[in-house]
């Protein structure tokens, strides 16, 4: 028994920081990972200490995104070339937000919209494929915000002090 208070007390003293950025950084990348898909671009980064840091910068969309929204993800009340626009700039800015901690509660907000829709209009039954493992990452984001370890906090931290 006194194995598990401690080992308890330990998890406890594990700093919010730490674990917001653990969650940014995880529910950032799926997002980025398939916007980078969408998109055509000049590469920047590089390799660093074995993981492939590279990524494209968006110059433009791909033609076989604009087949995706036209015949796979077919989304109601908005054009299909609107939503391969918007889906791409969302899954290229949003997750940068997350991972630099900057309108943290904003971009967790617009993944979890981003899911919802994924969820109801374009996979419905996939919710507990990895859907539900997102929404409950941007959850926590959204109520607890981004954590010391973020632009919001060095931001912002007057304001919500």
């Amino acid at each position: 028994m006194d194995i598990i208070r401690t080992t308890a007390r330990w998890l406890d003293e594990i700093p919010y920081s730490l674990i917001a950025l653990f969650l940014r950084i995880v529910a950032a990348h799926p997002f980025f990972v398939s916007g980078q898909t969408k998109i055509e671009g000049p590469t920047v980064g590089g390799e660093i200490f074995g993981v492939d840091l590279s990524f494209q910068i968006p110059t433009a969309i791909r033609d076989s995104t604009f087949a995706l929204f036209a015949d796979e993800y077919k989304l109601p009340l908005i054009s299909p070339t609107v939503a391969a626009y918007a889906a791409s700039a969302v899954e290229f800015v949003l997750p940068l937000l997350l991972v630099i901690g900057l309108l943290t509660r904003l971009s967790a907000l617009g993944l979890l919209t981003m899911t919802i829709v994924i969820q109801i209009f374009v996979y419905p039954d996939a919710w507990w494929t990895v859907h539900a493992y997102w929404a409950a990452l941007l959850v926590v984001l959204l109520a607890r915000g981004p954590g010391a370890i973020s632009l919001d906090h060095l931001l912002f931290r007057r304001w919500t002090a």
